[in-house]
């Protein structure tokens, strides 16, 4: 096996995988910017190099021998390696930058936070794709392979290798609707439970809510059960139901809907929206650029944390 030391240089290795292609030297010569003379001073350099002629005259045109065949994809493995090294980057430029990113939200965060997220980079990336995806249990090897750039929300079960940063805390707030024709200015514990509500089922924080109902001894009149937020606005407006959601979703749709918002009459553990990305991706320029947008858009302070030291 041949070390790293006797790799031959990258124009070698170059002219060898354009020539495997063509089969003439003529044609090789052409696509490199090179003399047919040059083209073939670089072949018997790299026939020397290698102990094998690699390719052979033909009335069809330069054959390759079977050493050449078993040389080609480790050779073309080395050219992308080489490839990608030289286009690091370094530094990122988002207003020039053409890059797809791809997050991982909650469904509450489509409504939340995706539009100010969007418009931000309409007005200072527009060259960047944004591509989302929801939260669940593939997020953690999407991260890992790179198929997400960060995740976005309450993720408490990802595991190693994620670093993750506080955006903004979560408490838990009451919509109903102004005209609800038992609820006034307060909503007490007793009208809670006598009321009917609608159940979101999607978002990461419900079982928080779930348990704070089960630790208190609360059982809900459910009258209307959600898979997302999308029309639950509407639903309340119109309806004398109650629904019980984190802050920031909560407020949102209430200043939508002109919807009142009350304080939740039991306690409920509260949580953070945090921003995660794999260990592997904390160095890269776009990521990076990505992660310190999100954290001027939402951010309250707090620092970046990880499972696992830093190396």
């Amino acid at each position: 096996m041949m070390s790293i030391d006797a790799l031959p240089e990258p124009k070698l290795l170059h002219l060898f995988d354009v020539l495997y292609d063509t089969r003439s030297v003529t044609r090789t010569a052409e696509q490199l910017g090179q003399s047919q003379p040059t083209i073939s001073l670089w072949l018997g350099k790299l026939r020397e190099q290698l102990g094998d002629p690699l390719f052979v005259r033909t009335p069809t045109g330069m054959a390759p021998t079977p050493q050449a065949e078993a040389l080609i994809t480790p050779c073309r493995e080395v050219l992308e390696s080489l490839r990608r090294l030289t286009a690091w980057e370094i530094g990122f430029d988002p207003a020039s930058a053409q890059r797809r990113f791809r997050l991982c939200l909650s469904d509450a965060s489509h409504i939340t936070l995706l539009p100010r997220i969007l418009e931000h980079l309409r007005r200072h990336a527009p060259g960047i794709r944004l591509d989302v995806a929801r939260i669940d249990g593939n997020t953690e090897r999407a991260l890992e392979t790179g198929e997400v750039d960060l995740a976005v929300g309450f993720v408490p079960w990802l595991g190693g290798g994620i670093y993750q940063q506080m955006l903004f805390p979560q408490d838990w707030i009451c919509l109903v609707s102004p005209r609800h024709p038992r609820i006034g200015q307060t909503l007490p514990l007793k009208t809670y439970i006598r009321e009917g509500h609608v159940f979101v089922s999607a978002g990461t924080g419900q079982k928080l809510l779930e348990a704070a109902l089960t630790r208190n001894s609360i059982e809900r009149q459910i009258v209307l059960e959600l898979p997302g937020f999308l029309g639950l606005g509407a639903v309340i407006d119109s309806t004398d139901l109650i629904a019980t959601l984190p802050r920031q979703i909560g407020e949102t749709l209430a200043s939508t809907h002109g919807l009142t918002v009350h304080i939740c009459p039991f306690p409920i553990e509260t949580f953070a929206v945090k921003q995660h990305w794999h260990v592997r991706y904390h160095q890269d320029a776009g990521n990076r650029w990505l992660r310190s947008t999100l954290l001027e858009l939402f951010q309250c302070g707090n620092k970046v944390v990880s499972d696992q030291p830093e190396s």
